[in-house]
């Protein structure tokens, strides 16, 4: 197979969804579809003693939530998809953002229950600025939930999109009998016993009362009959270019957790979703049929493998090809690098490949010379755009509960803070560390992992703080002095790069009036 054919045939994707919408559910039946695992672990089952796939941080497992993007890769009908399972919970919608610089399409689930919820808006926003094409999987049929027109009305009006429903509910919760499928022009008939099993589908080529009540009674007939003619009339007709465009929202019913509804969204997927993208740069824009090879990290996760102190770098190649062993150029270090074991993932399973195409994520093991952000190439200065990096809005001053550990937990925290969930800065006044993160929840998992990770215990104190502002002057005298005459405030960040402390926005904003020769920075990019 040639390159071009590799690349064509590659499918990058996420999937995102407000807190338990289902979505590492509809992960893990995606690659029960493909084939890449056998068994579906039960996120929320304390009967049975599995964890799914894509949660493999012991807190997610515990917990039940996603905190981290994982990245799982199956072989489907002659196309290699690439699935990101992304974290539902707002304070960790840091990785979420990166994560989406790293996909070509998205799969949005909503609880068809709760309909829209306020994270569900966010993302879509995000999708949006970089006309990024979405499905959305309305999740949860087979519970007591909302009217199918009065969902698509929600979608439509909270999220600003256009949807075109591709397949259609028939009844709700108890009275739930499947879907029609639109796209396939097939009934696919529900029963609650198809955790373990997949579901026939019927074709139905001409949608009549004769051939549809061979398999519904006559009120569930007239009532899909009546529905389906509303769809059509009502809903603009699919087009794959408006979809291509993020014109359109192509939108699946189903029930996850059930198997149900979960082929057809992954056949119609695999079928319209576009394979590898054109990406920008500071420089130029790069095309993925370009010969030289180009990629950039978005990710960085410390102890992927507890056992054996794993550090793995995400990256996600944009053209070319990546080979093994081959020598490749970082520009931020300046250096040639190699590396011998690049690894594809299922989750925590990884395995050495000796080659990768656009829209491929490979890992990398990293001992240190990673940031997120950083590009590899053939030789060329290349910068991905688009890679969002956030000043921190919560602080708390780290306590070390066990001195014997001390080194453990330095370790730890640099390590840790490495993948860009939380920030830590050391005051210049009294060397005491602060950690700094934009969601409450961080702060526990950052403890949890310690502990677990590194037997690191630590502790927190408050500490009153606005906002925390990268500093830098063209005049070293006037930089100087601001640093001396605050020097309560200030602390360096682990590049040792000056940081202002502002303990409220009316602190901040005179010091940037009495100071007019200091430039305050609200990320730690300082472009």
């Amino acid at each position: 197979m040639t390159a071009t054919e590799e690349i064509k045939r590659r499918r990058t994707f996420a999937i995102i969804a407000h807190p338990d919408a289902g979505k590492t559910t509809l992960t893990e039946k995606l690659l029960l579809f493909g084939g890449a695992i056998q068994t579906a672990g039960a996120v929320k089952s304390n009967k049975i003693k599995k964890s799914t796939a894509s949660d493999f941080l012991e807190i997610e497992q515990q917990r039940g939530i996603s905190v981290s993007t994982s990245v799982m890769a199956f072989e489907y009908k002659n196309k290699k998809v690439n699935i990101l399972d992304t974290p539902g919970h707002e304070d960790f919608a840091e990785d979420t953002y990166r994560t989406l610089t790293a996909v070509d399409s998205v799969i949005m689930v909503i609880d068809c229950v709760k309909g829209v919820e306020p994270q569900t808006r966010k993302l879509l926003e995000v999708c949006r600025m970089r006309k990024t094409p979405v499905i959305v999987f309305i999740n949860k049929m087979d519970r007591e939930g909302r009217d199918a027109f009065d969902l698509m009305d929600e979608l439509e009006k909270e999220l600003k999109i256009k949807v075109r429903p591709l397949s259609w509910p028939i009844g709700i919760g108890k009275t739930f009998k499947g879907v029609y499928n639109v796209y396939e022009k097939s009934l696919n008939l529900f029963t609650s016993d198809e955790k373990q099993t997949i579901a026939e589908s019927v074709e139905i080529t001409t949608l009549n009362k004769e051939n549809v009540s061979q398999y519904l009674n006559e009120d569930f007939t007239n009532t899909l009959l009546s529905d389906i003619e509303v769809v059509e009339t009502v809903y603009p007709q699919f087009k794959a270019d408006d979809y291509l465009k993020g014109d359109i929202c192509p939108v699946f019913f189903g029930s996850a957790v059930n198997n149900f509804g979960v082929r057809e969204l992954l056949n119609c997927f695999v079928d319209i979703a576009p394979y590898p993208l054109i990406r920008e740069t500071e420089q130029r824009m790069v095309d993925p049929f370009e010969p030289k090879f180009s990629g950039f990290v978005f990710k960085i996760f410390a102890n992927i493998d507890p056992r054996h102190r794993d550090r793995i770098a995400f990256l996600r190649i944009c053209s070319g090809t990546f080979e093994r062993n081959k020598y490749y150029f970082h520009n931020r270090e300046k250096k040639e690098m190699r590396f011998s074991n690049p690894t594809a993932f299922l989750a925590q399973s990884k395995s050495v490949i000796d080659e990768a195409y656009p829209g491929d994520i490979v890992g990398l093991y990293d001992s240190g010379n990673f940031k997120i952000g950083d590009s590899l190439t053939e030789g060329e200065l290349l910068h991905f755009k688009g890679i969002p990096s956030f000043s921190p809005e919560l602080f708390k001053y780290v306590v070390n509960q066990d001195p014997m550990k001390t080194k453990q937990l330095q370790k730890g925290l640099e390590q840790l803070t490495d993948e860009g969930v939380a920030q830590l800065f050391t005051k210049k006044q009294d060397g005491r560390r602060i950690l700094g993160t934009v969601g409450a929840l961080q702060f526990e998992v950052l403890q949890h992992r310690l502990k677990s990770e590194y037997n690191a215990s630590c502790g927190y104190e408050s500490i009153q703080l606005h906002k925390a502002c990268w500093i830098k002057s063209d005049d070293k005298k006037h930089l100087d002095t601001f640093m001396q005459e605050r020097s309560n405030y200030i602390a360096f960040d682990k590049e040792q790069r000056p940081v202002f402390l502002a303990e409220s926005a009316w602190l901040l904003q005179m010091a940037q009036e009495k100071y007019p020769n200091i430039q305050f920075f609200f990320t730690s990019e300082l472009n």
